[in-house]
């Protein structure tokens, strides 16, 4: 067998010589070949030439790290034991304080009071039920709320589904999204984004469960009454606090966030109308089932940001963002007019009307007065807690420099928002002929009711240069007009001057605490709880755009800034005290002034008290939205509101918690307002 294997070794190198002489083919061949490749390969001194780099090897080198960045820290983050965190984070702050809930729990404190949460605007998860063909495969997945995935793929299709219709203010034809049912529903807007998740935490904490936490779930998109007529959300809300109430035997704190408080005030004059219009429950119901309503960040009168929204679709930020980069937003870019797509979609919700400004310039201010007068905007004032009310006052008025007007909610120029009324000229936009339609807009993926106001229409606007909130809704009519029909049928804006007119009947006032009384139930109490410290946007400077095509004509005027430092004017946005959204204003008058006491719009005398809380942010990142947050959606894990809302809903009353706490001026503000109580 080895001579075999020899021979067959001996064979096989002889061929293999044959083979190499042969120049034509082969491994011969081959060689050659590889050579010539090598020659191609080298540089003019001989040595290896170096390969060229392209674009797509960058980009595949930078997304292969990324990659490989996430996923080792995914990895870590799932390897390294849940107490880790909270280690790292003591080591460098120090030790963390207990969270309320477990602080309370230690005191003795257990759950007593069924809680029912009411979430406001854009908190809320919504889910498709019934799609187009281009939402194949989303059948009861989130298209708000969760990942927001849909938007990234798809975006023309979600706009559309996201849509109401524009006549009916419901679902269009072939489209059912609904919102999601339970806790989930609002504890995350997004992953890692808590909204209601914190407080739900610590109740639990002292005993609380789902079956005696409610989360009042509703599309937020729709107006009040729509979501009765669509869903039975009212008739819902009330069949579970009835159950509750009759389980428990207590009555139960409802806890509104947001629009959620404009919902809720809509909900306690919808239970106890007569069918059809109302629930029925009679005079008496929120008597015996409501012990509190703890409202956070309430928008009882409105927010200026809904005005900039619904006329520009912008906000200080969107407006920043278009200075930063110009036309990349509002222009055809990407073949995709973002802000016309948003206003489109907007503009269908009809929820969004319910925030418009209430009151008028009786409670706004007109053109040359605001109840706010002077504000010190500088954020190194002063903040000493241990400060009265009057010391503080006193403090800040000192501070003040200059005096801002917020009454102009909207001014067209940094000039016009500062002088004198009687230096203005002005021309009434009233009843203008709306002119030509305007240039370019052959090729607009949407259109826009901008599109039918024309060159004279848009001018007319800019000529009125100045508006308070008592011509913001003439404004909007002639703007939006289709938007404002449907909102004029479901929300009003307006102060009852007598409250047993039966038009106040009507469901279109039961959101506007100034049309409307509260139950008769004396032994129920209201509380405002809010933030303070924060710029807070309360009017705008506006500018005429510049003409391009499938533009919105009107824009924020980001150039516009104070003279100084601390000047409330800044990137075209004067600021006021509140939680970033909603005023100091809206927020506390009611429970500041508003009902309290016996008045004309709190005839049982409901107690009412303010608990404000003075916005800190946090010291660092480990302390992530911060602890001691004012912010309108980070204060819903501020320690100090959710201890106080645990001792209610233990049983504790206004009272046991100390009454007001206050460190704005809302008392002095409110005093200047002259509304008849």
């Amino acid at each position: 067998m080895s001579f075999l294997r020899r021979r067959r070794a001996a064979e096989s190198a002889k061929a293999g010589s044959g083979s190499g002489d042969d120049g034509g083919g082969g491994e011969g061949g081959d060689k050659k070949e590889r050579e010539v490749k090598s020659r191609r390969k080298q540089g003019p001194g001989g040595g290896e030439r170096p390969r060229r780099w392209s674009c797509v090897d960058s980009c595949c080198w930078f997304v292969g790290c990324v990659c490989s960045i996430w996923w080792l820290l995914l990895f870590l983050l799932n390897a390294m034991p849940a107490s880790f965190p909270q280690y790292v984070t003591e080591a460098i702050t120090g030790p963390l304080p207990d969270p309320p809930g477990v602080k309370l729990r230690k005191e003795g404190l257990a759950a007593r009071h069924p809680v029912v949460f009411v979430p406001g605007i854009v908190t809320g998860g919504l889910e498709l039920w019934e799609g187009h063909q281009c939402a194949e495969g989303l059948f009861r997945k989130r298209l708000w709320g969760g990942t927001f995935g849909e938007l990234y793929k798809r975006p023309l299709c979600w706009v559309e589904h996201m849509s109401l219709d524009n006549e009916t203010g419901l679902d269009p034809p072939g489209i059912r999204v609904r919102p999601v049912s339970g806790l989930v529903a609002a504890d995350y807007f997004a992953p890692g984004y808590f909204v209601w998740a914190v407080l739900i935490a610590n109740l639990a904490r002292i005993g609380y469960e789902e079956k005696n936490m409610y989360m009042a779930a509703y599309d937020w998109r729709l107006s009040f009454q729509n979501t009765e007529v669509r869903d039975q959300t009212l008739s819902r809300i009330k069949s579970n606090i009835e159950l509750m109430v009759a389980t428990s035997g207590n009555k139960v704190v409802v806890i509104p966030h947001s629009m959620g408080v404009l919902y809720f005030l809509h909900f306690m004059k919808w239970v106890e109308a007569p069918a059809p219009m109302g629930g029925g429950g009679g005079s008496d119901w929120c008597a015996k089932h409501i012990k509190a309503v703890m409202n956070i960040g309430g928008p009882f009168f409105g927010v200026p940001k809904a005005v900039s929204g619904l006329f520009s679709v912008e906000a200080r930020d969107i407006a920043v963002a278009r200075a930063l980069a110009p036309g990349v937003l509002d222009k055809d870019v990407f073949k995709f007019q973002t802000l016309q797509h948003m206003m489109r979609m907007t503009r269908t919700w009809d929820s969004t009307m319910s925030m418009i400004p209430k009151g008028g310039d009786t409670i706004w201010g007109g053109v040359d007065w605001s109840p706010e007068g002077f504000f010190n905007c500088s954020t190194k004032r002063s903040k000493n807690i241990y400060m009265t009310t009057s010391e503080r006052s006193a403090v800040r008025d000192l501070e003040n420099r200059a005096g801002v007007n917020y009454g102009r909610l909207i001014s067209f120029g940094k000039d016009v928002a500062n002088i004198h009324s009687s230096k203005i000229e002005r021309t009434d936009f009233r009843g203008a002929v709306k002119g030509r339609n305007l240039s370019n807009t052959s090729n607009c993926d949407v259109w826009t009711e901008y599109h039918d106001m024309g060159v004279g229409g848009v001018k007319a606007i800019a000529d009125y240069k100045v508006y308070t909130a008592g011509s913001i809704l003439d404004l909007l009519d002639f703007v939006a007009p289709k938007l404002m029909k449907r909102g004029s049928a479901h929300f009003s804006y307006g102060i009852a001057d007598n409250l047993d007119d039966p038009k106040y009947q009507h469901y279109r006032h039961w959101s506007n605490p100034l049309e409307t009384k509260l139950p008769n139930a004396p032994d129920m109490e209201i509380y405002s709880l809010y933030g303070v410290g924060i710029p807070t946007e309360r009017a705008y400077v506006y500018k005429l755009t510049p003409t391009s095509e499938c533009y919105i004509p009107f824009q924020i005027d980001t150039s516009a800034d104070g003279e100084s430092e601390d000047s409330c004017l800044k990137d075209g946005v004067f600021s006021a005290d509140g939680d970033e959204t909603v005023p100091v204003l809206s927020a506390g008058y009611m429970c500041a002034k508003g009902w309290r006491g016996k008045t004309r719009f709190n005839p049982s005398g409901i107690n009412t008290y303010i608990r404000e809380y003075d916005h800190a942010p946090p010291a660092n990142l480990l302390e992530g939205r911060g602890t001691q947050s004012g912010a309108h959606v980070d204060i819903m894990g501020n320690f100090a509101l959710i201890e106080d809302i645990i001792r209610v809903a233990a049983g504790a009353t206004g009272e046991d918690l100390g009454g007001d706490r206050v460190y704005s001026d809302i008392f002095k503000w409110s005093e200047k307002i002259q509304l008849q109580l």
